[in-house]
């Protein structure tokens, strides 16, 4: 286990590839459980869009995780199924607004870092 992810001990629902879905809204993949390290923080960002944003959260996840795609802490059986469609819709799901990553020393590894703020534009 690389050094990067092996304090990724909890669990959080990824709602990824989203897309348009032609009514004003957006569509997900299904949703999927992963690990990562949460970590509840307001702080100042910027979004890849260029906006000034506080988030909410910042996740490490040892994964690409998608842009405008959604996060909640916790498994995917603490998910209401009707919910499982549009994470837009659960309070705890949070929009990931910003992504970076970091390789180890050698760049054979990666930890990605993913900023998640509420939808507002």
């Amino acid at each position: 286990m690389s050094y990067i992810t092996k304090y990724h001990k909890q669990k959080a629902v990824y709602w990824g590839t989203p897309v348009q879905d032609g009514f004003g809204g957006m569509s997900f993949a299904d949703p999927v459980e992963i690990n990562c390290w949460w970590e509840d923080k307001s702080k100042l960002f910027i979004d890849m869009e260029g906006n000034q944003v506080v988030s909410r959260a910042i996740v490490y996840v040892g994964q690409d995780l998608d842009l405008k795609g959604y996060l909640c802490l916790g498994e995917l059986s603490d998910i209401d199924s009707s919910d499982e469609g549009d994470p837009a819709g659960i309070p705890e799901a949070y929009q990931i607004r910003s992504v970076g990553k970091l390789s180890n020393l050698r760049g054979t590894v990666f930890e990605r870092k993913v900023w998640l703020s509420t939808y507002d534009f």
